[in-house]
């Protein structure tokens, strides 16, 4: 079976995809259709009836959807999308490779279209991508670019009847915005116009391993849109052949924030915005609360302005950005008033900014946190336990259930009851319940009036019901 090689050509062929409802391949799937591609896949979800509303707009939408048992795949002419990590068990990674069929990854098809637009913008980072390929995405169509999006989650300006799953936008086929993806290395494949690069921490790999990536990525991109707040993304810079800087606190960055300006609530943030290279400034409002979303904002306005956006409209479109899905998506306050938030919270950074933004305002946290996997937990455990020991009072409290899992091969040696001893050894309270369910009510038991109940993790559509069936039965 190929392996992406770039020989043959992709117009005009079928396309299946393997996890077809899954965060990352839904969207491109949705690009690809739009493209001319016809589009089939399978899904593990749907074949044990998870959000069956989803597959049934994605049938409604034209998807050819078939049971993960390999009878979707019927043509060598059919190209297979499926991830790396997909064993060769999986009934079709077998049926394709038994009829020759070539195989890309998520990242290598998203790739080929993604370097064959005009105008490519790529975002990078280890958190904050998401937020920020939504912005540019918002910013773009109030300027009347028409881009085409990649995202891995849903971007509220763009939900509609039509499209209620809005995690892509497909616009024309001149200007294309994706986040991209440094944990299986795939960012190497991207040649964007203009490479943004939002921080450098822990995640999926050694910090070392992300310097090199993340610095071949600046080298590729015609023009590098930098965080100097972030020390690991400032030092990369000087690969970047043109750069754009931006920053919250770094003053002599292209794009900043007058200091003493910044006004925070549990609705938004405001601050001035300076374009330090034209002398000129803008009242910036961001109806998100946080200061990770304002640096989030600074950095879709750099962005833009490496584009050619000017910096005035970037700034006035953010005033209308909705927000996206299960990111500090605030999902009701009960009649006896403690607040659900659904958020897509999983790695120590991305906690962090969750955390504080809850912390700055008054009321206590019950953070439940569901790990999305065995390795990552591993790979980035102690410093998970250390943000929540952390960023937490010694009167909030953590509880987390076992890591997701559906199937595989995963070493689940060491789980969450590992992490939950590393936060209450770290002065946290913590505490681990296996079963999902148990700790919903749990949740219950604890909810006093002003909390806030923070369900936190990713890789699971079904977290979002979990919060919705926490909020309906509080009192």
């Amino acid at each position: 079976m190929d392996n992406g090689s770039e020989a043959r050509p992709l117009a005009g062929r079928p396309l299946f995809f393997c996890g077809i409802g899954g965060s990352g391949m839904l969207p491109l799937a949705q690009i690809a259709q739009g493209s001319g591609h016809a589009v089939a896949g399978s899904d593990r979800s749907r074949d044990q009836g998870r959000t069956p509303e989803k597959f049934a707009w994605m049938e409604a939408s034209g998807f050819a959807l078939f049971p993960q048992d390999g009878s979707g795949v019927t043509s060598p002419d059919q190209v297979l999308v499926a991830s790396a990590a997909i064993e060769d068990s999986v009934p079709e990674v077998a049926r394709a490779r038994a009829l020759g069929c070539e195989r890309l990854s998520r990242a290598e098809l998203l790739s080929r279209l993604f370097n064959a637009a005009d105008v490519s913008v790529a975002v990078a980072g280890t958190s904050g991508k998401s937020t920020v390929t939504a912005m540019i995405a918002w910013i773009l169509t109030v300027a009347g670019r028409d881009p085409t999006v990649m995202n891995g989650a849903v971007m509220k300006n763009f939900v509609s009847p039509e499209t209620p799953f809005a995690s892509a936008r497909i616009g024309a086929q001149g200007v294309f915005v994706s986040e991209v993806d440094e944990s299986d290395g795939s960012i190497a494949l991207y040649r964007p116009s203009v490479g943004v690069l939002l921080n450098v921490s822990l995640d999926h790999k050694s910090i070392e391993e992300l310097r090199g990536l993340f610095g071949d990525y600046l080298a590729a991109s015609g023009t590098a849109v930098v965080n100097l707040d972030n020390e690991e993304a400032g030092a990369l810079a000087a690969r970047a052949r043109s750069v754009v800087t931006f920053g919250v606190r770094a003053q002599d960055a292209d794009i900043s924030i007058e200091p003493g300006t910044i006004v925070q609530t549990d609705r938004g943030i405001e601050a001035v915005l300076v374009d330090t290279r034209r002398r000129e400034a803008f009242p910036l409002i961001v109806p998100m609360p946080g200061l990770h979303n304002l640096a989030n904002a600074v950095a879709a306005i750099a962005a833009a302005r490496a584009i050619g956006t000017d910096v005035g409209t970037a700034v006035h479109a953010l005033r209308s950005f909705a927000g996206l899905a299960r990111r500090f998506d605030v999902i009701g306050t009960s009649p006896g008033g403690v607040t659900v938030i659904d958020d897509f919270g999983h790695n120590p950074e991305k906690c962090a900014a969750t955390l504080r933004t809850l912390k700055a305002t008054p009321g206590r946290v019950i953070a439940f946190f569901q790990p999305h996997g065995y390795g990552p937990l591993r790979q980035m455990g102690e410093e998970l336990a250390r943000t929540f020991a952390r960023e937490l009072a010694p009167n909030d409290l953590t509880i987390m259930c076992d890591p997701v899992y559906f199937g595989g091969t995963v070493d689940r040696s060491v789980g969450s009851e590992r992490i939950v001893g590393l936060i209450n050894d770290g002065g946290g309270q913590a505490e681990h319940i296996p079963s999902r369910e148990a700790c919903g009510e749990r949740i219950l038991a604890l909810a006093r009036p002003g909390d806030r109940i923070a369900v936190m993790g990713a890789r699971d559509d079904t977290l979002t019901e979990f919060a919705r069936s926490i909020l309906a039965r509080l009192p």
